[in-house]
């Protein structure tokens, strides 16, 4: 390795680019970079001469790119080969619990219990694959712009800092998750490690209870506290918990909720979000963009506003027909001539009306279908769009939505032919009409249906270029098969990258 600075612009491997530098200490510096060859934004720690855990940081960042959950970063790349030894971790958008805490206080206890209960549940994947994350403070936990838990650091930050000499790695990641719910709910930190938070009040020797610093914590949830971030006075009442496995159990039940509120409250949360916001990666604040789904809520709810206003005018609708067949019959009753009987003396006008009406059995024939689930649809890159966010494009909810990555370029950076919204509707479907929503700039999309989830066995039923905003599609004839596929071939730009977004897709036709 060389002891050289490292400057911004700078590229590692031929491809990582450095473009701003976050940290830097002792020697290791982490930095906001681009990956150039996959169009992405990054994060990498370079390390020099001056850092003496080189081969610890780089055996413990390959060891934690083994770990497949998707709330713990991924690892791109690990190298202590060349002229500078580097780590490349994916790039988290979002707010850690430190931002959220600093800016709106306390969590109430269905979110702070939401939000730690899944970082619990990847830490556990984690700890069966033999791996530990051992630096678990606020600004390590996320929640993603991308409407995601997010842990940073499994095992690097670790071998970065130092691991604690001595310490069974289990017991200090359980007692790691424990600070953090007692950080969610109180806003206060209780270790001696300095994370940016108050520290707890000491009571009796150690920090003092949750529920001695705010009321209507459930004494059940300030039992876990205890028992996980104080491991003080075991009791056969009140053993201790040691492993994150036993952690995660006794949150199993408990009500929770994600996504976070924009201003926390102890007890029920409001169903508000923040606003879409900056970004920032790796414990820097931002704004995301959560979206509040209740895990129990039903359908019809979870479709939103949109749905509601469809339902409404479907109601009108049969309304007005069934007032409009009465009169009919009523005349028929009353010997009103019909236009067929009145043969040469009836009104040219009227055959035209009757053209109409003989067309509008079909339009009432068709039904607003309801997808079983939608997902990403990346064949040639790395199989994941922003998966996590593509139920919001069927949620009837016009203010949320799945988007793309950002790309240096309309044509995917030249990675990638497209990227879709996958659309499953559970079985197959006749498939007549479709209502997209879109997001700004000008998109080039296909339509495609099929049976298999293969680019080449989806058949492209329709296309448009350069459309954004509401796009009413009526397909030239209906297309039947259980898959609706909206191919995205050429991005708008959003200032800095390119990227396409789509807020809604409503499909009507048969089942």
């Amino acid at each position: 390795m060389s002891t050289f600075v490292i400057q911004p612009g700078e590229r590692l491997a031929g491809r990582y680019r450095l473009d701003e530098r976050v940290h830097d200490s002792g020697g290791a510096a982490l930095w906001k970079a681009t990956d150039e060859t996959l169009a992405r934004r990054v994060a990498i720690w370079t390390l020099t001469d001056a850092f003496g855990r080189t081969q610890d940081v780089v055996r413990s960042a390959r060891a934690a790119s083994r770990v497949a959950d998707s709330r713990l970063t991924q690892v791109f790349d690990a190298d202590d080969s060349g002229p500078v030894a580097y780590v490349v971790e994916e790039w988290v958008t979002g707010q850690s619990l430190h931002d959220l805490l600093t800016s709106e206080g306390p969590l109430g206890h269905e979110h702070a219990v939401g939000l730690v209960a899944e970082a619990a549940e990847a830490i556990a994947a984690a700890h069966a694959a033999g791996i530990f994350h051992l630096c678990l403070t606020p600004d390590k936990l996320f929640w993603s712009a991308g409407g995601a838990v997010k842990i940073t650091g499994l095992s690097v930050d670790a071998a970065i800092n130092g691991q604690p000499a001595g310490a069974d790695p289990a017991v200090v990641d359980t007692v790691g998750l424990g600070r953090l719910l007692y950080a969610a709910l109180t806003a206060q930190w209780p270790g001696n490690d300095p994370v940016g938070l108050p520290s707890a009040p000491i009571h009796e020797g150690h920090p003092a209870e949750p529920r001695h610093l705010r009321a209507g914590i459930p004494p059940q949830l300030n039992e876990v506290v205890c028992r996980s971030a104080l491991q003080v006075s075991p009791t056969p009442a009140r053993p201790v918990l040691r492993s994150v496995q036993e952690f995660a159990s006794e949150l199993t039940g408990m009500p929770r909720r994600i996504p976070l509120p924009s201003t926390p409250a102890l007890g029920p949360a409001p169903s508000t979000a923040p606003d879409p916001g900056g970004s920032a990666a790796h414990g820097r604040a931002a704004t995301p963009s959560p979206r509040t789904r209740s895990r129990s809520a039903p359908a019809s709810e979870r479709r939103g506003p949109a749905w509601r206003v469809v339902a409404l005018g479907s109601g009108a609708l049969v309304v007005v027909l069934a007032v409009v067949v009465g009169a009919w019959m009523l005349g028929r009753s009353w010997g009103v001539p019909d236009v067929e009987s009145a043969g040469a003396e009836s009104d040219p006008g009227d055959g035209a009306a009757d053209s109409e009406s003989e067309e509008d059995p079909d339009d009432e024939d068709l039904e607003l279908l309801t997808p079983a689930g939608a997902d990403s649809f990346d064949p040639e890159g790395d199989g994941d769009e922003h998966s996590d966010r593509a139920g919001e494009a069927i949620d009837g909810d016009n203010s949320t939505g799945w988007s793309t990555q950002g790309y240096t370029s309309a044509q995917f950076g030249n990675l990638k032919s497209g990227v879709g919204l996958l659309v499953d509707m559970g079985a197959d479907v006749e498939v007549s009409e479709l209502d997209l929503h879109l997001g700004d700039g000008g998109t080039d999309l296909e339509v495609r249906v099929g049976d298999e989830v293969d680019l080449g066995a989806l058949s492209p039923v329709h296309s448009e270029t350069g459309v954004s905003g509401e796009l009413p599609v009526t397909l030239s004839e209906p297309a039947e098969g259980q898959y609706v596929l909206i191919w995205l071939t050429e991005l708008p730009s959003d200032g800095s990258d390119y990227r396409a977004t789509i807020h809604n897709v409503e499909l009507r036709g048969n089942v």
